[in-house]
């Protein structure tokens, strides 16, 4: 049997990781400034990571969500504790697609309405109505493509507000930060915006955090820079640092109804314990504050590159945007300098490091970078 063809694939086969650093089936060692796309956010096979998923897999690595699972419980106290959302419910699933087709399920049961606010460039998953709010036409298929759903310039304040006047708008969804679309920031003006104008007409406000959250903006949640505070949080990627995951925090104004949402996998026994073991490390290791001090070095260094048209993010999610496509950039950079990069598009190189990237590792990327532009 082939496997479906979906991806273009370098030539590269990475069998084993420590830290911010990879190595392949030859023994070649790669700087990983991408992180899988933002998923390992203490680094490749942590120790107490590793110690913490080997003791449950040993123990339970699995029951159904119809018995309780004081570890869910675990996840959500430690969880609350260190987002400050510890008022809010959690919902756990197994992806960012499915934490956005719950989000937007509930907030449709909420209002009774069908009309979704998305935002030009957005990217909220693959699946069905997560598809519908993407900003992407050529990943929609005609069964995903149901009307429910109008665009709106990114920032755009009076925009947002004629629309949302119409009454009729369920949820408007929005990334923390734009990862796939290039590292584009909301600004305050916006978010607070967003969340006046929700609260005026009725409609659920749904922070996408699946990339920009869990401290790699170098705050818990990308969307805490602006002082708001969303009615969902979708959550995904970094959660169980590889393990799939994802959750919902979920505000107190709703309330829970038996058999409007479920899951066979979500919260299982070991996804949690993946889950608590980055807690612990993202806590005892400091690594939101690293993630803040680390990236600050990493931006202000990047504007001194000449080479560089405009460099965007927060913490450690940074866009390089260049005049001319990056791919041959990016595939020097793999090759020649052993770094994996992400792009956004054509023209943005995306930076998405584990939330451990030292001082050291970020100049040593500085050094390669300068070697491939000369």
């Amino acid at each position: 049997m082939k496997l479906f063809d979906v991806y273009p694939l370098f030539d590269v086969n990475i069998v084993k990781g420590k830290g911010c650093h990879v190595w392949d089936d030859k023994g070649q060692e790669y700087l990983d400034l991408y992180g899988g796309h933002a998923v390992i956010s203490i680094g490749h096979a942590h120790p107490h990571y590793v110690e913490a998923i080997s003791r449950q897999v040993a123990t339970l690595g699995f029951y159904s969500n119809s018995v309780i699972n004081k570890l869910q419980q675990e996840v959500a106290d430690r969880m609350g504790a260190l987002c400050g959302y510890d008022d809010y419910q959690l919902f756990l699933i197994n992806s960012g697609a499915e934490a956005n087709e719950n989000a937007l399920k509930l907030a449709s049961f909420h209002n009774g309405r069908t009309r979704v606010v998305s935002f030009s460039k957005a990217f909220h998953g693959r699946t069905s109505l997560a598809v519908e709010v993407t900003d992407n036409p050529k990943i929609i298929a005609p069964i995903n493509d149901n009307g429910h759903v109008v665009y709106l310039p990114l920032n755009d304040v009076e925009a947002m507000k004629a629309e949302l006047a119409k009454g009729d708008v369920c949820a408007v969804i929005i990334e923390g930060i734009q990862g796939v679309g290039g590292i584009q920031l909301p600004t305050t003006e916006f978010m607070k915006a967003i969340r006046e104008e929700c609260d005026k007409h009725d409609t659920v406000f749904i922070v996408d955090e699946i990339q920009s959250g869990y401290g790699r903006s170098g705050r818990f949640f990308a969307h805490q820079y602006h002082g708001v505070r969303p009615d969902m949080i979708t959550m995904a990627k970094g959660i169980g640092n590889g393990f799939p995951m994802g959750g919902v925090l979920i505000s107190p104004k709703f309330k829970p109804v038996y058999g409007q949402l479920g899951t066979t996998f979500g919260g299982n026994h070991l996804a949690c314990a993946a889950a608590i073991a980055v807690l612990d490390v993202m806590k005892e290791e400091n690594l939101i504050d690293n993630a803040a001090k680390v990236g600050a070095h990493l931006l202000e260094e990047l504007k001194k590159f000449k080479a560089i048209k405009e460099v965007r993010g927060c913490g450690l999610m940074i866009g390089m945007e260049f005049e001319e496509p990056v791919k041959e950039l990016r595939t020097k950079l793999l090759f020649e300098q052993k770094v994996f990069t992400g792009v956004s598009g054509t023209n943005v190189i995306r930076l998405l490091p584990s939330l451990c990237l030292s001082m050291e590792e970020a100049d040593d990327f500085l050094n390669r970078l300068r070697h491939v532009l000369k």
